[in-house]
């Protein structure tokens, strides 16, 4: 009888918990498409998405740019580290562009602007709802998604591409630095191995890979703050959750699109 009732429980807590992760999923789904309906529907909030691309695109820029360059510098040494081992040095050059650009640049600058903005915009809305801030939006006939949500969607989908551009840039001069700098490489033979190696759809893959990001983590943080629960502690949970769900789902969307540009 004991093991009857512990089974059932097991069940029913299976259950429960299979059955909140559709709920989520699903209030998700149509929180993301009511949200990007209001990017390509007047009313436009102009200056909304403007300060919005400012603090999302400019002032993530060092953090991304001093990721990006120590990245670079810490591939080349890797590389030219394991290719000793098989008299393969001279792989150096191409291998840190085709890796910063496809994977290492969207992919760590996603990271890293995700802990930078989903935690803010997280926080800022999580606080607009503690303090009703948004009841206030909705009583003077403004919709809040269109208002909070949708600048923000755009500004990250737009923002992240020039900010991994910019980033890859910095990461492949990481490399030539300590190429030319540490392992003694000729300046013209590591660039010219750089662009000789480097192809138009190792870059383009990872700034389509940036806009994803970008969508995502300006999705995860609207999502949480917009549904956050009441006082600090709903602030605080609706912060790490933010974080911490906008990380896996870059993750796992970069296998995804790593399988549908390199798959075959």
């Amino acid at each position: 009888m004991m093991v009857l009732g512990t089974l059932q429980r097991l069940v029913a807590a299976v259950g429960a918990a299979t059955l909140g992760l559709c709920a989520g999923a699903g209030r998700l789904a149509i929180f993301a498409a009511g949200s990007v309906s209001h990017v390509f529907r007047p009313p436009f909030y102009f200056g909304e998405f403007g300060r919005q691309l400012l603090r999302i695109g400019y002032f993530s820029l060092p953090v991304v740019g001093l990721t990006a360059l120590f990245t670079g510098a810490a591939l080349a040494l890797q590389i030219y580290a394991g290719g000793a081992r098989f008299n393969a040095e001279t792989v150096v050059p191409s291998i840190v562009a085709i890796g910063i650009t496809r994977e290492l640049g969207p992919v760590l600058g996603g990271l890293m602007v995700a802990g930078r903005v989903s935690a803010s915009v997280a926080a800022e809305i999580a606080t607009m709802r503690v303090t009703e801030q948004i009841d206030a939006l909705t009583t003077l006939s403004t919709n809040p998604q269109k208002y909070l949500v949708a600048p923000r969607l755009l500004a990250a989908t737009l923002a992240l591409p020039a900010l991994v551009a910019v980033g890859d840039a910095i990461g492949i001069l990481g490399g030539f630095l300590v190429g030319v700098g540490r392992l003694n490489f000729n300046e013209g033979a590591y660039m010219k191995n750089t662009l000789d190696f480097l192809e138009v759809g190792d870059v383009t893959s990872g700034l389509v890979k940036a806009a994803v990001f970008g969508f995502i983590i300006a999705l995860m943080g609207c999502y949480h703050g917009y549904f956050s629960g009441r006082g600090a502690q709903g602030v605080g949970r609706a912060t790490t959750n933010a974080v911490v769900s906008a990380s896996i789902m870059i993750l796992a969307a970069n296998y995804m699109l790593t399988d549908i540009f390199f798959g075959n």
